[in-house]
């Protein structure tokens, strides 16, 4: 099943004013209209960096509560979750100590860039993992899709089971099919959430 933020709020009512408080700071401290050059290359016109509000308490505490509420609906036997560093890192701590404080523990692990250079050479760090962990993946924001699918083919060459991917805001720039064909999405936010028009990514848009 996949969920963009409009079909989050059927889906989850009872938080909706958590969502709304969420967007609210996103919109005010982690949303910047203008051009920039992304990470994967391409120009845009605006620009969300969620560690803003990821790294700040409040937006910790409802980041924690959505991702765990939403796993809760949409992947209710997941045991682990995780994500690629260094934007999943803030997502997997909330996420983990929120499912905790719930009494639906969830392990949490962190997919490094690059193997560790030492030991072991290893990808994932995070204790508690065993082969066949149902899974769900934490991403903050997904423009193409690439270290979204590369948490996931890390996570499932250490022989964890993804079962989902749950992102913070789907830019809706073709990275969400592109990731759909390893496991389902649910986003809580899209680009429409922050402009309110159909422009092309590159083009002018409205906040």
């Amino acid at each position: 099943m996949a969920t963009n933020s409009s079909s989050t709020t059927a889906l989850l009512p009872a938080v909706e004013p958590q969502r709304q408080r969420l967007l609210e700071l996103l919109r005010r401290d982690a949303f910047e209209q203008k051009s920039i050059t992304l990470s994967s290359g391409r120009t845009s016109n605006f620009y969300i960096d969620c560690r803003r509000v990821s790294l700040t308490a409040e937006g910790h505490f409802l980041i924690g509560q959505l991702m765990r509420a939403i796993i809760a609906r949409v992947a209710p036997g997941a045991e682990a979750v995780g994500g690629l560093t260094l934007g999943a890192d803030p997502l997997v701590s909330a996420t983990s100590l929120m499912s905790f404080i719930a009494g639906q523990p969830l392990t949490g692990f962190l997919v490094r860039k690059e193997p560790k250079g030492h030991g072991t050479g290893q990808w994932l760090e995070g204790g508690g993992l065993r082969a066949g962990m149902a899974t769900v993946i934490l991403e903050d924001v997904i423009t193409t899709g690439g270290s979204t699918i590369r948490a996931i083919e890390r996570s499932r060459a250490a022989e964890l089971e993804v079962v989902h991917v749950v992102v913070l805001v789907d830019r809706d720039e073709g990275g969400r099919e592109a990731v759909e064909a390893h496991a389902p999405v649910t986003s809580l936010f899209t680009r429409h959430d922050f402009i309110q028009d159909d422009a092309p990514a590159g083009g002018r848009g409205k906040p």
